[in-house]
């Protein structure tokens, strides 16, 4: 995850409040009426961002823009589908980006992605 400093200069950005482990804030896209709700935080031992909007989901080009504001360029971040057993839904409209610290993510092959 980019330091907290990088992450404050970016311009689509407007940060509420942050915490020992987080915060929370707002996200501007390009067309966009509204801004995406952001809480990302650093602990546990996993970087982590929510995107969500009130009435639908963020697009895969959102989500590309909230990587981009929070990670660096040479990270891979994933979003989860886990076992419907451990499913959890606490908002119908919000994705996650996650990173292990201390683990690197397994990729596949580039031509198979």
């Amino acid at each position: 995850m980019k330091s907290i400093n990088e992450i404050k200069r970016n311009k689509r950005l407007q940060i509420d409040e942050i915490g020992i482990d987080g915060g929370w804030g707002y996200v501007y896209f390009p067309g966009s009426r509204k801004a995406a709700f952001v809480v990302f935080s650093w602990g546990g031992g996993w970087d982590h961002v929510s995107v969500s909007f009130q009435r639908r989901c963020p697009t895969w080009e959102e989500m590309c823009i909230v990587k981009d504001i929070f990670f660096r360029d040479d990270e891979c971040v994933v979003q989860y589908h886990p076992a419907k057993k451990d499913y959890v839904n606490m908002h119908p409209y919000c994705l996650h980006l996650w990173r292990p610290q201390n683990e690197k993510i397994p990729m596949p092959p580039k031509i198979l992605v």
